[in-house]
This record gives structure tokens, C-alpha cells and sequence, in this order.
């Protein structure tokens, strides 16, 4: 696979963005770095054609824009996601600049689809978002203004790709499962712990985050997961047939 068409494997993925201009202008800067692939999630009504004055050139890249209800749904083939936040969060561990992100990116296109998901320009990406995301991408700025453009953003990452697709990293053959596959794998997990008592109601949602948080360092292959999920299926027969004593 050619470098050219290993960047075809990578998504921007915007959610809920609140200017068609910010999301003419992402695909502008994603054609200037040679990516294709243009997710939109609850994209603004764009009336005036906002979005392919801004384009200016990147015109297919809006036309061939897929468009999802929910994030969910938007990432279902993916197998690596990176959310991306300026807030680092007491919580949140795997966190990667730009440009040690496009280093670990990049060798694993040559079977991997990943995607890259922005949020809107007021608040970004919410808590709910960021627990579907595997890896944060924490772009570094002034702490007096750290705020940046919706574009702009996008284009420092891309240029990293960009970058990155030029040099000769080593390509990595694990294929990874699936985002879907891992999502089953979070509820079957959560159900487990549930049952056994390891989970509180109250403290579900945080404890999960941080299992999530674990697990996406992992990079778990279709085989990971269906280890896992055998062990849990075990752990579940084990806890119904003590209960049923």
C-alpha cells in the first residue's frame, strides 16, 4: 500500500460542529495534507452554502462527507480512535501530542481504519464522546489562550500525519478489533462487574472510564477481546451457579 493511500484509512470525524464555515475550512485543510475521509456527526443546516465557500477546492471532500445521528454510529468500522481535548482531566491517561500520535498512526494503516474526532467549538468533545475515543490528542498552546479554531486544530494534526506518511516507520501487521467489537466488549465487561458486585451503581460511569482508559492502551485485537469475553463468560457462569445455591 502506497503512502498515498494509507492516509485514505484515517476519518476526521466532527461532532456536532456549530459553523458549516469551520467544516469547509477542515476540508480544505485536509485536502492540502491529502486526507480524504470526512465524518460529519449532527452537522449544522448550511443554508447559504458556508461550507463549500470555504472549501475552496476541497469541494469533494465535502460531497463524499458521510453523516451520522450519533457518534456511536459513526465509528462502528473503526479500529483506533483518538478523541481530542484541550482538558487533560484527572482521569484521562492515554494522552498524545500530535505528533507522537501521527508516529504510533501511521504504521498501523496498512490494516487498521482509524479516525480522528473533534467536537464543537464551544465545548468540544463531551464526557460521553471522549469514553468512546481509545487515545486523547492534546494539541500544546499558550496556557494564556489555549483555545484553538476548529481548523486549525485539524490542520496541525494532518500536517503531523502528513509528515509521518513521508518517513519510513516500520509498518505494524496487528489488525485491531473492531470499535463496535470493543463497545460489546465494554458492556459485557460492565454487565460482569455488575453482577459481581466488583461495581457500585453509583460509581459505574467513573470506574468504567478508567477501564476504558486501560484497555484502549492496550490496542486489543479481535483475539484479546474474545479471550476477555470467555473469561468473563466464565466468570458469569461461576457467579449464576453460586447464586442459584
Amino acid at each position: 500500500m502506497n503512502k498515498a493511500s494509507l492516509l485514505n484509512n484515517i476519518s476526521i470525524v466532527l461532532v456536532d460542529t456549530k459553523s458549516p464555515a469551520n467544516i469547509g475550512s477542515t476540508a480544505r485543510c485536509m485536502m492540502n495534507m491529502g486526507l480524504s475521509r470526512l465524518i460529519l456527526v449532527q452537522p449544522p443546516k448550511d443554508p447559504t452554502q458556508e461550507a463549500a465557500k470555504l472549501a475552496v477546492g476541497a469541494g469533494t471532500i465535502l460531497a463524499h462527507a458521510e453523516v451520522f445521528s450519533t457518534l456511536k454510529e459513526a465509528l462502528v468500522d473503526y479500529a483506533l480512535v483518538f478523541g481530542t481535548s484541550r482538558h487533560k482531566g484527572r482521569l484521562r491517561k492515554n494522552i498524545r501530542t500530535p505528533r507522537d500520535a501521527a508516529e504510533e498512526i501511521i504504521p498501523l494503516l496498512s490494516r487498521n481504519k482509524i479516525a480522528l474526532v473533534f467536537g464543537n467549538e464551544v465545548n468540544g468533545l463531551t464526557r460521553e464522546d471522549l469514553s468512546l475515543c481509545h487515545e486523547i490528542i492534546t494539541i500544546p498552546s499558550s496556557d494564556s489562550f489555549p483555545s484553538l479554531n476548529l481548523s486549525h486544530a485539524v490542520m496541525i494534526i494532518a500536517y503531523e500525519l502528513f509528515l509521518a506518511s513521508k518517513a519510513r516507520l516500520a509498518q505494524d501487521a496487528k489488525e485491531l478489533a473492531s470499535s463496535k467489537t470493543i463497545e460489546d466488549f465494554y458492556q459485557h465487561l460492565q454487565k460482569t462487574l455488575l453482577d459481581i458486585e466488583f461495581l457500585g451503581k453509583n460509581e459505574t460511569e467513573r470506574m468504567m472510564f478508567t477501564l476504558r482508559q486501560l484497555f484502549g492502551r492496550s490496542r486489543l485485537s479481535q483475539r484479546d477481546v474474545a479471550v476477555l469475553r470467555g473469561i468473563f463468560s466464565a466468570v458469569d457462569r461461576a457467579a449464576s451457579s453460586k447464586r442459584s445455591k
